[in-house]
C-alpha cells in the first residue's frame, strides 16, 4: 500500500512548479476540492489537439496517469466535453492546462507521487 496521500491543492501547486522548472506554460483552469478533488491534465499540443490525463489510484494504492482521450490528441471541444462530463459526475475536480508541443506529461515521473 502507498504512503500518506498528498492533498489535491498541493499536488496541483507542485505540478505548476514542475512545469515552471521545465519551461512549460501551465494554468489552473478549474479549482476543485482542496483535499480530495481528482486532478486532470489538459495537455495542449499547440496545433495537433489536446490530451486529457486523469490521476487515479491503482488497486495497489499507487498513483498513475490514465489517458481519457485515447492515443491521439483530440480537438479542444472534445477535450472540454470530457472534462465537463467528469465535472458533472464530480464537481470537485481540478484541471491543470499545460502547453507542450510534444504532448509530454511533465508530472509523470515527479518525485511528489
Amino acid at each position: 500500500m502507498s504512503g500518506p496521500r498528498l492533498k489535491s491543492k498541493m499536488l496541483v501547486q507542485a505540478g505548476l512548479r514542475q512545469c515552471m522548472v521545465l519551461g512549460l506554460m501551465a494554468t489552473v483552469v478549474r479549482s476543485g476540492d482542496d483535499d480530495a478533488g481528482t486532478v486532470y491534465l489538459k495537455i495542449n499540443r499547440l496545433g495537433p489537439g489536446f490530451t486529457i490525463l486523469a490521476l487515479a489510484r491503482e488497486l495497489d494504492g499507487n498513483l498513475k496517469w490514465r489517458s481519457r482521450t485515447g492515443e491521439e490528441p483530440v480537438p479542444e471541444a472534445d477535450a472540454d466535453a470530457i472534462l465537463e462530463n467528469e465535472r458533472r459526475i464530480d464537481p470537485d475536480i481540478w484541471v491543470l492546462e499545460i502547453e507542450d508541443r510534444e504532448g509530454r506529461n511533465p508530472l509523470e515521473d515527479a518525485m511528489f507521487f
